[in-house]
């Protein structure tokens, strides 16, 4: 399990993976829902046929208009969402987050520990 590419998008960096992809938005970003096409844009270069997961690793502070999740939803391969938060108004934020997005979506401490979850969601 290899990275094999990298975005260094204005608003994100992005972690292309085999099975996934690890997004960590910039400090003092707003995120909306037209976001989610460039990442449908992504997806699909790098995985189309394929089913991934989407990891956000929150290590800065950042905003989301939660109808992001709605658009999000709609990409057809993306079959869950892991979130990696340390801070407890991070974990607020994504605990109120799960109430947007009706696939599998999961807060953990840790990539290692989301990474596991990401091979369980995949095996299914």
């Amino acid at each position: 399990m290899g990275m094999f590419h990298y975005y260094d998008l204005p608003r994100a960096e992005l972690f292309i993976f085999d099975e996934f992809l690890v997004c960590q938005i910039r400090e003092g970003m707003e995120i909306h829902p037209e976001h989610s096409q460039k990442l449908n844009e992504i997806i699909q270069k790098h995985f189309t046929g394929k089913n991934i997961v989407y990891i956000s690793n929150r290590v800065n502070s950042y905003s989301v208009d939660p109808l992001t999740y709605v658009e999000t939803e709609r990409i057809p391969n993306l079959v869950a969402i892991a979130m990696i938060s340390e801070s407890p108004l991070m974990k607020q934020n994504t605990e109120y987050e799960l109430d947007f997005f009706d696939k599998p979506y999961k807060i953990f401490n840790s990539l290692s520990k989301a990474v596991e979850w990401v091979n369980t969601i995949l095996k299914d």
